[in-house]
């Protein structure tokens, strides 16, 4: 898999500078590359407690991310899903510490234990106070003899953060940080492993699974589960965190494992608020990705129950990107629809040669539909037809609502029911073209008058002209020649519509977007509808 990296050797280094450039001059590191990796606040002034953590990289933001006023003094960091060196934490604690001493925040692996541990004691000989914490949150293997440290970490970067920032002593802030890993409690869900970089991906969890409890290294989880959709993965996952939560209000923290959108994790969003199988869930931090294995396609939720102090804590305002606030959960506000949006419904009238008419129209499109979407997919994301037939059963469905025996009207009402049921631009376009129409004929144009403005109106909005590879270059000339009947219309939209197979560059719409070798003998598919509706 192609991934947007120069070497695997130098991904971390070359990552945490270009952090650093994008970082104004808060941040900096030590020059210590390549084996020493320590990201540190360039505002220090040793004068507090100092935070340091860190781990492989792999997770960002973790931990580089949270490195700030407020939360870590300073971030060690390894290479992808490695443990960063002895000598490369002890780089980072004799950096940033004084005389109010440093506190280690170390995820429960063993490398980080046995690193972070023994850098701790090298400190410590150098008259250093050190304290370090291990940060077990993860409950997916209840029977492992260490539970995993993975996104509930981020609860005490920032609590053990603030009270540091305040001026809290070694002390103060050890027992907060022990305080909240004692609470906090995570689990994950995937619907894929990661990629990790110069390496095979594994696939491991097949279509229509998912994996609940995967570590954030890959590491396998609980189990596997039929993946249904995101309220279902979200009740198992409140589900499997229901017996660790007691009846204080809870934070809920929503991580993005790296490669979920953020249009899935807004669904996902809405389903943990909706959801009834955990109650007193009143603040939420995320939807985010804070702390991620990469490009995982998965999510985390990490639920801490809360006092007014950590509340505040944790509300309290820093200024790294990293961290993306506590807020309380809320439901939609919905407000009304302004007045002018209304549509003013057009009285219905029987004409009974111009339902046939319609009918026959939508019809075409209906019919046409698996044709157009073929044609569409050389030029666009292959729809058109299935536009155009949605919009069709959708205008049949609404003949019985039309002002059938009013011209004017009808135009109308067609584009507002166009505008309505038909997506994308040629929606839009149609809805302009029929209302134009609708509007010049209220003013005494004739049909094909009427229809050549709605025309003339379309290419205003939308810019396109004949000749630029649109539907345009099929309804022009057939409406040039319309007061002459539908046969000489009909060849004249063919004749424009074939036209559009040799114009090898597209100046509106998708196709604008297309390389001429994949349009080239090819029609336009708007244009192909037109001329099939002609005919």
């Amino acid at each position: 898999m192609a991934q947007f990296i120069n070497t695997k050797e130098t991904l971390v280094t070359e990552a945490i500078d270009g952090a650093l450039c994008t970082a104004g001059d808060r941040l900096a590191r030590l020059n210590g590359f390549p084996h020493i990796k320590v990201v540190l606040r360039n505002d220090w002034d040793k004068s507090k407690v100092a935070l340091v953590s860190g781990g492989g990289s792999g997770h960002e933001p973790a931990h580089l991310g949270y490195v700030g006023r407020g939360m870590l003094t300073a971030a060690v960091c390894g290479d992808v899903f490695a443990s960063p060196s002895v000598d490369a934490v002890l780089a980072g604690i004799l950096a940033v510490s004084g005389p109010a001493g440093c506190l280690l925040i170390v995820k429960n692996y063993t490398g980080d234990r046995l690193n972070f541990g023994l850098a701790a004691e090298r400190a410590r000989a150098y008259g250093i106070k050190v304290a370090m914490v291990i940060v077990d949150d993860d409950i997916a293997l209840p029977d492992l003899p260490q539970a995993r440290g993975v996104a509930g970490t981020l609860f005490v970067h920032k609590i053990a953060g603030a009270l540091a920032e305040a001026g809290a002593d070694l002390d103060t802030v050890y027992n907060a940080a022990t305080r909240v890993i004692d609470k906090v409690c995570s689990i994950g869900m995937s619907l894929d492993t990661c990629t990790v970089p110069g390496s095979a991906k594994e696939v491991r969890i097949e279509a229509g699974k998912a994996e609940l409890g995967l570590g954030i290294h890959g590491e396998s989880g609980a189990e596997l589960v039929d993946f249904v959709g995101a309220h279902d993965a979200m009740s198992l996952v409140l589900k499997r965190l229901k017996p660790n939560t007691g009846n204080a209000p809870l934070v809920a923290m929503l991580n993005n494992l790296g490669g979920t959108t953020p249009l899935e994790m807004a669904v996902l969003s809405r389903e943990l608020v909706k959801s009834d199988i955990i109650e007193g869930i009143q603040y939420l931090i995320g939807p985010a990705p804070m702390m991620t294995s990469l490009d995982m396609r998965g999510f985390s939720v990490s639920l801490m129950p809360v006092s007014g102090d950590d509340l505040a804590l944790l509300q309290s305002p820093v200024d790294m990107a990293g961290w993306p606030g506590c807020r309380p959960l809320g439901t939609p506000i919905v407000t009304p629809i302004p007045d002018g949006l209304t549509p003013i419904t057009p009285i219905p009238s029987d004409d009974p040669a111009t339902a046939d008419f319609i009918k026959r129209c939508c019809d075409v499109f209906i019919k046409a539909e698996p044709a157009l979407n073929v044609l569409d997919t050389q030029s666009g994301d292959g729809d058109t037809g299935s536009t155009l037939a949605g919009a069709a059963r959708a205008l049949k469905d609404a003949i019985p609502r039309l002002p059938l025996a009013d011209l004017t009207q009808l135009y109308r009402a067609i584009g507002l029911e166009l505008s309505q049921t038909m997506g994308g631009s040629s929606g839009v376009l149609l809805a302009i073209f029929f209302s134009a129409a609708g509007d010049a004929a209220s003013g005494g144009q004739t049909n094909v008058q009427a229809l050549k403005t709605g025309l003339a109106r379309v290419q205003e909005v939308g810019g396109a002209h004949l000749g630029d590879r649109t539907m345009i270059d099929a309804l022009s000339p057939a409406l040039e020649v319309l007061s002459e009947g539908f046969a000489v219309a009909a060849k004249a939209a063919r004749a424009g519509a074939d036209h559009t197979a040799n114009i090898l560059k597209a100046k509106a719409g998708r196709a604008s977007y297309i390389s001429e070798d994949r349009l080239s003998g090819h029609n336009d598919p708007g244009a192909e509808a037109v001329a099939l509706l002609f005919e």
